[in-house]
């Protein structure tokens, strides 16, 4: 059975994309959520995303800039310990 009407896409395909990078490594076609830059999947949905001024990813401060500085610091010292210890065994 054919539709005896024109089908409007335009305000669909000019609508903005989403552009998440998808699993094959394209961004995604979907058009975005109104407000969003994202698509309903891929977070535009409404309550998706962490709630404002979210604590959970400070739970053990691993990856904190102090921690990363500190475990620099550290790696640094044991290059150069390494470095000492093979002198010394020459």
């Amino acid at each position: 059975m054919l539709a005896s009407h024109k089908r409007n896409t335009a305000p669909m395909l000019a609508s903005p994309r989403c552009g998440a990078k998808t699993r094959s490594g394209n961004p995604c076609r979907a058009p975005a959520v109104s407000g969003r830059e994202r698509c309903r999947m891929h977070g535009g949905a409404y309550g998706s995303g962490a709630p404002p001024g979210n604590k959970n990813a400070l739970k053990h401060g691993t990856y904190t800039k102090e921690a990363r500085e500190r475990r620099g610091r550290l790696r640094e010292l044991m290059r150069q310990a390494q470095k000492l210890l093979r002198e010394l065994g020459r």
